[in-house]
């Protein structure tokens, strides 16, 4: 088990720079993931840390050693890929076992690590079968056992549940936090994902265009997103950013929002308003909800009436998607009702958990 750092880590092929000068301090026994949209620099930096991918610029430590110049067999990780890389030709317990055998590690032994491999994750009764004769869920514990056997320092998952379907991407997250749960190594996990991201890491790295834009545990970049990005990245749905502006009302600052509803500004951001700047209003669904159907709101609260022009229903909960001046707001309705297109309904805002973003850089005035 190992820490993983990586000290201003460049990446170019050629001229073109993909990976710019990046710093991420993991942790032994950390698990964390890499997320962001494709090309964002995410796989390449995994990449990197396994030795698939030379580095341009920096410095990659794993443990005491700096490894920049050792080949994967040397920097002991394991590597779980998107595709599962499984021999077809084999059995579960050849498959799992062939690392181990090409080191000339003895049989008796791997055997024995064979079979605990096989434990932890369910396949002591499918250890004579083909990967042709399993499911994909039973696939990706093929391939994550052939990491386990290893014993390495550093777990690297490259996508692994992108071909899984969604039932079966949600059993394997489980697999995967109960698997770093009983053995403890350090793990670096690379997703596009959110859901995977919030689910599984002790901290999130979120990167865009080869830059890094938070990091943080899952609640931090829930609760207090850097910028716009970040808001509108991590969460599902997704935080509404509406354009607003500041106003004074009274001798007290109030936003003025599309149609010209007003509400009050949050206290906690008076004093961090610029001056004739446009910004944006961030309301994560679950902060605005219709009057009676939303969570219990504590602290600062404001109103605003809007039309529903379309509701989901989801079982226990709602989309609703309301108009605000010719623009979509989306909002979460608990215990809900049945909803008419065009029916106008009272939203309570939680506004302790709104964000006021700078309309031009994206950052938030709080951060």
């Amino acid at each position: 088990m190992a820490r993983v750092a990586l000290n201003k880590i460049v990446k170019a092929y050629g001229k073109v720079e993909v990976v710019h000068g990046i710093d991420i301090d993991i942790a032994d026994k950390e698990f964390v993931v890499l997320v962001g949209p494709s090309g964002c620099g995410k796989s390449t930096t995994l990449r990197m840390i396994a030795g698939l991918e030379e580095i341009s610029g920096g410095t990659l430590s794993i443990g005491d050693r700096v490894v920049n110049d050792l080949p994967p067999r040397d920097r002991n990780i394991a590597m779980v890929f998107q595709d599962y890389a499984l021999y077809p030709h084999m059995s579960v317990a050849g498959n799992l076992g062939f690392s181990l055998k090409i080191s000339g590690t003895p049989k008796a032994e791997i055997d024995r690590r064979v079979a605990d491999a096989a434990d932890i994750l369910g396949l002591t009764d499918y250890l004579g079968r083909k990967p042709g004769q399993l499911s994909g869920g039973q696939r990706q514990r093929v391939a994550m056992g052939r990491a386990i056997v290893r014993h390495p320092d550093v777990y690297l998952f490259d996508e692994p549940l992108s071909n899984l379907d969604a039932k079966l991407r949600t059993q394997m997250r489980i697999e995967i936090k109960k698997l770093h749960q009983r053995v403890g190594n350090t793990i670096v996990y690379v997703t596009h994902d959110q859901i995977e991201a919030m689910t599984l890491a002790d901290r999130i790295v979120i990167m865009k265009d080869g830059h890094i834009e938070q990091i943080g545990t899952p609640r931090d970049v829930f609760e207090n997103p850097v910028n716009t990005f970040v808001a509108t990245f991590i969460g599902s749905p997704p935080m509404n950013l509406i354009n607003t502006e500041v106003e004074s009302r009274e001798g007290a600052p109030v936003l003025t929002l599309p149609g010209g509803a007003q509400i009050s500004v949050p206290k906690r951001l008076v004093g961090k308003l610029p001056q004739n700047r446009d910004l944006k209003l961030g309301i994560r669904p679950d902060a605005i909800s219709p009057a009676g159907h939303g969570l219990p709101v504590e602290g600062e609260s404001a109103s605003l009436s809007m039309p529903v022009m379309l509701s989901e229903d989801l079982g226990a909960e709602a989309a609703l998607f309301a108009d605000l001046g010719g623009g979509q707001v989306q909002s979460v309705m608990f215990n809900p009702r049945p909803v008419s297109s065009g029916e106008k309904l009272e939203f309570h805002i939680s506004l302790e958990k709104c964000h006021l973003f700078d309309g031009q850089s994206g950052l938030n005035l709080a951060a």
